[in-house]
């Protein structure tokens, strides 16, 4: 079987909950009380598709209010970016538009997905009138919390990153 790494980014505004999508989906657990992430923190899972497995080193950047304010040296060699806003505070997704294309910049052959997370916080009406309101298409839904597509985000990523790999 074949192995490969590659490093996957997880960014976006401040308290959107980045932090339990990743603890969610490495450790399977929601961590309740809120973790402020300062810089960035790395983890990393071993996932497995068709004969390759993919060591995803999964970097937890600290949330901004613009992409802009990341360091650049957070961006260095990613392969991946999951862009993580919070469906219940659209304050987290009003630069989305900015913050995507300034990404794209940065890493122009990298695939992003976009994740509305904490849909556990609204109700099934609130929830389609935030989703009027997203500037762009959203690739995911997600609850951190409930594990709601969590998985999904994670391996879509994961096949893309490696669709052009040979």
């Amino acid at each position: 079987m074949r192995k490969i790494s590659k490093k996957v980014i997880l960014t976006g505004s401040f308290c959107v909950g980045k932090t339990s999508l990743i603890s969610r989906f490495v450790y399977r657990r929601f961590p309740f009380g809120y973790q402020t992430t300062l810089g960035v923190r790395i983890d990393r899972k071993v996932v497995t598709l068709k004969d390759l497995e993919l060591n995803m080193i999964i970097w937890d950047i600290g949330g901004e209010q613009t992409q802009s304010r990341v360091p650049e040296s957070y961006y260095l060699g990613s392969s991946g970016v999951i862009y993580v806003f919070d469906m219940s505070r659209p304050s987290s997704f009003f630069n989305m538009i900015d913050d995507l294309q300034f990404i794209k910049r940065k890493l122009p052959k990298a695939p992003i997905i976009t994740v509305g997370n904490k849909i556990d916080l609204l109700d099934e009406r609130t929830l389609g009138e935030v989703k009027g309101l997203l500037p762009t298409t959203v690739e995911f839904f997600t609850s951190a919390k409930e594990g709601t597509n969590v998985e999904n985000v994670f391996l879509k990523l994961a096949q893309e990153m490696i669709n052009g790999y040979s």
